[in-house]
């Protein structure tokens, strides 16, 4: 036992399992860690070793006992037949039998059904209505010729394998006595994980994976590599939560049954899980739709009736390639099937959770010590929902001007969850919510950075930040994988180096850099990193002619035929250059042969003809969207797009100062600063 066990151990008493006995029956037994922990919580709360080991034998011995392996089913019923009674340990599903108006119950493993079930189970425990769940069942067997044809098994008692009462109250005082890095990692050891094996930064996603459980109707995804523990949350830690397996479902089992005129999944758990969204398929055209409904406001109409429902929803699943690589050609939400690849699904997402920076799980990431009993966290998890915490944050911080209202709430409902999990007695300082707040912002913003290459300009306001009310000072929040806001440096660059924005492969705008040394030589030109499009060949020897040839005009001091120009291109987001970039590259030589820099934090913008003739800039809001975000302040236009401003939302035109330019020359002087 280390430290933090002793304090646990201490405080919670009966409330906490040593986690590595449920590793050592886990293996043997293959049920979910709450039904396990159900049991070890009876028998093995202990921290003496001997009792542990002996309540790990007593544990052992039920299951053996009583859980039914299927491989051992017949055993099992002949068992029964042969003492008249037996206690069995399986999961449970109820179904209304209409014709002769009778609960019936099929279990899973023992594979006997159509079972009598007296009707007070199920008004108690709707759940057995909705998939099923696991269960204590008292069974007897009582054959008669005068039912015959009737199964001869009776139901004398069902106990659903869960805590039989909580009080919140007992965790909310106790908070106080841990510190914030305590209480973190005693929640990852509930969980099963060994905190001291994660960075900080992984911990928070592994807790952001617990708000569903915590906070109602709140919508999350997941995506990244296999074997980071991306659905093990949702199965295994909670009985009230849900993990749709093989993705395809019907509106009827998720939603509303109109012929039985019964609530689906999302009004019987707490939280509805798919696993491998790339499989999620509705048999229903309105599926989709009726889930959009859903996720946005909490209810949805079928029929003549609108309902509510307070089941959170998760979407986890696999991402087969590089995240760099998907930003490159895609999106991040590319794994999902084709029918859901719709903006307005996207956009009721609340939080996009990381994946990829989970390590896959190793044995040492499982812990040994102690943790909350599964079932036990998770009523508290659950009781907590109906504690609202969405103004957590409003003593402190406002939010900027960039969050319309599906993002306010999406990052209130994170704020909320988070908040209840890592201070549920609501005792935090406003360094403690600002971590929370930056968080939650990060992970809308990782949502609307996608919508905004899926649906293009309707989502361009991506700078998310948050205003401190102490001193207003705002700060914004990125998001680490698109590296916005860092791409393009603060302050004065060196002479040669030059940034534009240009078309790349797969359609995608990105952000290039040009950077131009001078050698001694006799007039060669040579140019790293173009790829062998042909369009951009030809637009780098556009611009290198006309700098032989006007470069006197500038300026009488620049050496053409006594120096080497060396030029390289730096694709800057792995976009692949694809356009015209004449005019840039021109600037780059007469910036590299002045020796003078470019004015800080500015992009150019244009392409022009070896005439001189200067084009219009194509998709100009897209341009100067990509330039934003990575950072650029002052933007170099030819004036043959001034027409197009229009186009270009307010928000964003008000970030930069425009300059406009009329010849190469003109866009020379301009950029350089020359008066």
């Amino acid at each position: 036992m280390d430290a933090l066990d002793k304090k646990v151990f201490d405080i919670f008493s009966g409330r906490v399992v040593p986690k590595g006995a449920t590793k050592k029956i886990k293996n043997s037994a293959n049920v979910p860690t709450y039904v396990l922990e159900y049991l070890l919580g009876s028998y093995c709360t202990s921290d003496d070793e001997k009792e542990i080991e002996e309540g790990i034998e007593q544990v052992k011995r039920i299951l053996s006992d009583n859980y039914v392996r299927p491989d051992e089913a017949e055993k099992i019923k002949a068992k029964i037949k042969e003492y008249g009674n037996h206690t069995v340990i399986d999961k449970i599903s109820v179904k209304l039998n209409e014709r002769t108006d009778q609960f019936e119950a099929d279990f899973m493993f023992l594979g006997i059904n159509k079972i009598y079930v007296q009707p007070k189970y199920v008004r108690e425990y709707e759940k057995l209505l909705a998939g099923g769940i696991w269960c204590i069942v008292d069974l007897s067997y009582l054959y008669s010729e005068d039912t015959k044809g009737q199964s001869p098994f009776i139901i004398n008692d069902i106990t659903p394998i869960q805590m039989p009462n909580l009080d919140k109250n007992e965790i909310i005082d106790a908070r106080s006595q841990f510190t914030k890095e305590e209480w973190i990692d005693l929640i990852l050891r509930s969980c099963g994980m060994e905190p001291t094996q994660f960075e900080y930064r992984v911990k928070w996603h592994l807790l952001a994976r617990l708000v569903p459980l915590a906070e109602n109707n709140v919508n999350i995804c997941e995506l990244g590599p296999r074997g980071t523990g991306k659905s093990h949350i949702y199965k295994e830690l909670s009985p009230n939560s849900i993990l749709v397996s093989g993705g395809q479902t019907t509106v009827a089992n998720l939603f509303y049954n109109m012929g039985r005129r019964q609530v689906g999944l999302v009004g019987l758990w707490d939280c509805v899980a798919f696993d491998e969204v790339a499989g999620i398929s509705f048999k229903d055209k309105d599926g989709v739709q009726i889930m959009k409904d859903y996720m946005a406001s909490g209810s949805f109409a079928r029929g003549k009736d609108a309902i509510q429902a307070n089941a959170s929803m998760v979407f986890v699943g696999n991402i087969n390639q590089s995240v760099d690589s998907l930003l490159k050609t895609s999106h991040l939400f590319e794994p999902f099937p084709e029918a859901m690849i719709d903006s307005a699904f996207f956009d009721r997402m609340h939080a996009y959770i990381p994946g990829w920076e989970i390590p896959k799980m190793r044995p040492e990431y499982f812990t040994e010590n102690y943790g909350f009993i599964s079932d036990y966290i998770a009523e508290f998890f659950r009781e907590m929902r109906k504690v609202p915490y969405t103004d957590a944050f409003d003593k402190y911080f406002k939010l900027g001007r960039c969050l319309n209202q599906r993002d306010t709430i999406a990052v209130r409902k994170m704020v909320s969850g988070l908040t209840k999990i890592i201070y549920p007695d609501g005792k935090y300082t406003e360094s403690d919510i600002e971590e929370i707040l930056k968080y939650a912002i990060e992970g809308r913003r990782r949502v609307k950075e996608q919508l905004k290459k899926i649906g293009g300009m309707e989502f361009y306001d991506v700078q998310f930040s948050y205003i401190k009310l102490s001193d207003m000072e705002e700060k914004f929040v990125p998001v680490l994988e698109q590296g916005g806001g860092h791409l393009i440096p603060e302050g004065i660059g060196k002479p040669g180096h030059v940034f534009t924005i240009a078309d790349g492969s797969n359609d995608m705008k990105g952000l290039f850099k040009f950077e131009t040394t001078l050698a001694d030589g006799n007039g060669k030109y040579d140019v790293l990193g173009l790829n062998n499009v042909k369009e951009v060949r030809e637009s780098v020897k556009t611009a290198q002619n006309y700098f032989k040839a006007n470069a006197k005009s500038i300026s009488q001091s620049i050496c053409i035929d006594t120096k080497d120009y060396l030029m390289h291109v730096q694709d800057c987001q792995g976009v692949g250059l694809n356009s015209n970039v004449s005019l840039p590259t021109l600037v780059a030589l007469f910036s590299c042969a002045l020796n003078r820099p470019v004015l800080a934090q500015m992009v150019v913008l244009g392409s022009m003809s070896i005439g001189g003739t200067i084009n219009k800039v194509e998709e100009l809001p897209s341009m100067l969207q990509v330039a934003f975000d990575a950072g650029a302040k002052k933007i170099l236009l030819p004036m043959s797009s001034a027409v197009d401003i229009a186009t270009v939302p307010s928000d964003l035109f008000a970030k930069f100062q425009i300059s406009f330019y009329s010849s190469p020359e003109d866009a020379v002087v301009k950029a350089l600063g020359i008066e």
